[in-house]
């Protein structure tokens, strides 16, 4: 079965051919496109693997383009864009990107970051099955489904925020960086800016798990380490009869 194809989405045609001419080299299939609302049809028609898109897009621009497809997929993606600020990389990381890639780029080293999100994913979907559930307080994290119940309610996570949470559970207590975090999430990365995306998932989880900093009942900050899972509450003893 042929492997589904990169889809390039930028309106510069000649980063489109060099972007396509490099992922080729290495054996991809690629598809493009040059405008937010091609590359929405070019997903649908062709289903792609993973995707490298432009911020700055006509018609539909990159993040709103990304917005949408989280919204009904995990494909993952590549953001290209010249803006290369730390808030800019964080929040590109934030609204659901894989990567972030500052042009002018190298595309040798595009490629290599295409490769290893391609790892990471789709190691993750080859998962061994019936890896059962992890239980902490009243949260339980099917690790099979991918999906976060309390008294019986999906409680919705992104792909990240669940690996996030799993992470730290499966830590047992035990403090978590948030390099090592941020390995968890996206493979062997380093960097101050990537860093702070884990502050940011952190808050993103704590909000739909409905805690606040001030009194955790899920996740402690650790000041000047990191984070790590509250110890759940044991109910106390019933008093005895006299």
């Amino acid at each position: 079965m042929t492997p589904a194809p990169i889809l390039v989405v930028d309106d510069d045609p000649k980063i489109v051919t060099l972007v396509r001419t490099y992922l080729e080299r290495e054996g991809f299939s690629v598809v493009t496109a040059a405008n937010g609302r091609a590359a929405l049809a070019a997903v649908i028609e062709s289903e792609p693997r993973l995707i490298v898109l432009d911020i700055m897009l006509p018609e539909l621009d990159g993040l709103a383009l990304m917005r949408i497809l989280r919204e009904r997929s995990e494909v993952p993606i590549v953001l290209l864009s010249a803006r290369g600020s730390t808030a800019d990389r964080v929040y590109g990381i934030h609204e659901g990107a894989d990567d972030y890639v500052i042009k002018p780029f190298s595309p040798a080293e595009l490629v290599v970051r295409v490769k290893a999100v391609l790892r990471r994913t789709e190691r993750a979907s080859a998962r061994p099955k019936d890896r059962g559930t992890l239980l902490h307080g009243d949260l339980a994290i099917d690790l099979d489904r991918l999906e976060v119940r309390r008294e019986n309610q999906i409680i919705p996570l992104t792909a990240a925020e669940f690996r996030l949470l799993t992470a730290l559970v499966q830590a047992d207590g035990r403090v978590l960086t948030r390099q090592v975090l941020l390995d968890s999430l996206y493979g062997q990365v380093q960097g101050d800016a990537l860093e702070r995306t884990i502050d940011v998932h952190v808050g993103r989880l704590r909000d739909k798990l409905g805690e606040a900093v001030d009194s955790p009942r899920y996740i402690a900050t650790v000041r000047g380490a990191g984070y790590r899972a509250v110890t759940p509450s044991l109910p106390s003893p019933a008093s005895g009869g006299g």
